[in-house]
């Protein structure tokens, strides 16, 4: 039972990755079948051997042509700061390898009719799944080590460098993590589609994201900011812990056997949507406005995990606030157009324009809402939680100015933020954790549903949300930013 239990958490969810020890146990028997016949397979190994040696020799030869061509011009920097961005590459070529076995995992199986035997086993989805994706990333890693190794060996010969120890494990952790998640990408695009072509079709949507992190990681190595490299790291581990539960989550064996081919059914897509934003019931039967009122209220209770998350992201972003404000403090020239006198002055310039500002204010939160939510859609919510974190982390960094500048950052919050946050905090607290809800729904859908399905419901429940309780809200907020503030400022600063 300790074994069945020994998991790993995530707050919510039951399990930060639904896997047990006898998961792996299993899913590595899989990965020896699968590794032992890749092995034996000359049309892979051959390649995989033969383009990882001659990689880094040109690597090799490329530094070293560079650190010649260089010193002739007095810019040995730049060849210095590019040997290290050619180690990752080197490291990255390789892996590049794992989406062609990745995406023959499940629907090149199925192709060749022969998925069916190991399907009919008696191992669980996780655990053949795991097995499978095991067995994609070892050759590809086992070419990149291979290549790095080369490379260093090379270098060492010929232009007498060798990485710092630092550089040398990030490399390594950044090579094996991205092989991490480019194969899991790809497997679950295997396990979703119904042929080998779309599968090789839909693998631009891994390939291209880690190519431009190649060309974010190459302006990382030019600075020779290699501490920053673990932030990067890091977020990687995120993403690919993510695809993994995403994978485990949406793989079925008796839709994939049963599957035989992917349509777009957009009526489907539609009655699913609408059925759930218009609170519609199978009979065709639409709910009276108070009763949909009330069914939308409802799903509050349901924003519970991601509103406490989005809530530490807010007390985050405003420390991160103050503390850049003390990192980068203002001019004591313009730390004095902060003090009280000055702020009435510039708020009395504007008194004429007030009773223009809320239809501004509410079509402009209503533009970051609509970019946040988009945004979000395609980065898993990502995106949506930064916007929403720049400006709180805006508002402690000139909160904290007004303390370094001598002036009472409360009196500040007080007079200009307070009056119209007591609406507008709560209800943006809400509307991300409703977006993160929806923008995260494919990462661990619901098991009686399809990934699309859930995705569709996820979107119903968000704009029902959004039209229901979070506009009308807004709407208030920036009646009070306009009306409410600036008397609230007039009567702290002006007394």
């Amino acid at each position: 039972m300790a074994t069945l239990e020994s998991k790993l958490r995530l707050p919510g969810k039951g399990a930060w990755l639904p896997v047990t020890r006898e998961d792996l146990k299993m899913a590595l028997v899989v990965t020896r079948r699968e590794v032992k016949d890749s092995f034996r397979d000359w049309r892979i190994i051959i390649p995989i051997v033969l383009l990882t040696l001659f990689f880094p020799l040109l690597m090799n030869f490329t530094a070293g042509r560079l650190l010649g061509f260089v010193s002739d011009y007095g810019a040995e920097i730049i060849g210095t700061r590019l040997i290290p961005f050619l180690l990752l590459v080197v490291g990255f070529f390789p892996t590049s390898f794992s989406l062609v076995i990745a995406l023959e995992t499940f629907v090149g199986e199925k192709e060749r009719k022969s998925l069916e035997p190991l399907l009919a086993t008696p191992l669980t989805n996780t655990q053949l799944y795991l097995g499978k994706m095991l067995a994609s990333v070892i050759p590809p890693l086992f070419a990149s080590y291979l290549g790095i190794a080369v490379y260093l060996a090379g270098l060492a010969l010929t232009v007498d460098w060798t990485p710092p120890l630092q550089l040398f494990l990030q490399t390594i952790i950044i090579t094996t993590v991205q092989g991490i998640v480019m194969v899991a990408g790809a497997v679950i695009v295997s396990s979703q589609t119904t042929s080998a072509r779309a599968a090789n079709l839909l693998a631009s949507f891994i390939i291209v994201p880690m190519a431009l992190l190649i060309q974010v990681e190459a302006v990382v190595m030019f600075w020779a900011n290699y501490s920053g490299l673990w932030w990067l790291i890091l977020a990687l581990i995120v993403v690919a812990v993510i695809l993994i539960r995403m994978g485990i989550a949406v793989f079925n064996r008796e839709e994939l056997l049963g599957r035989d081919i992917d349509q777009i059914r957009l009526g489907w897509m539609w009655r699913k949507f609408w059925n759930r934003f218009s609170g519609r019931d199978e009979g065709g039967t639409y709910p009276t406005p108070l009763s949909w009122y009330r069914g939308t209220v409802s799903l509050l209770p349901r924003l519970k995990m991601p509103f406490l998350f989005t809530l530490v992201g807010f007390a985050g972003s405003v420390v991160l606030g103050i503390l850049l404000a003390q990192q980068y403090t203002f001019p004591a020239a313009f730390q004095e157009t902060l003090v009280s006198v000055d702020q009435l002055q510039n708020l009395s310039s504007l008194r004429d324009s007030f009773s223009r500002l809320p239809l501004v204010i509410f079509a402009h939160n209503l533009r970051v809402v609509a970019l946040a939510s988009l945004a979000g859609v395609f980065t898993f919510g990502v995106v949506g939680f930064l916007i929403f974190m720049l400006p709180w982390g805006f508002i402690g960094f000139i909160a904290a100015q007004f303390a370094l500048a001598g002036e009472s950052p409360w009196t500040f919050l007080l007079a200009t933020i307070a009056p119209h946050a007591t609406i507008e905090l709560p209800v943006l607290l809400l509307l991300t954790a409703a977006a993160l809800r929806w923008q995260t729904a494919l990462i661990a859908p619901v098991p009686e549903q399809t990934v699309s399905e859930t995705w569709l419901l996820a979107a119903g429940d968000f704009l029902r949300l959004l039209l229901g309780v979070m506009l009308p809200l807004l709407l208030l907020a920036a009646l009070l930013e306009a009306f409410v503030t600036p008397q609230v400022v007039f009567a702290i600063y002006g007394g």
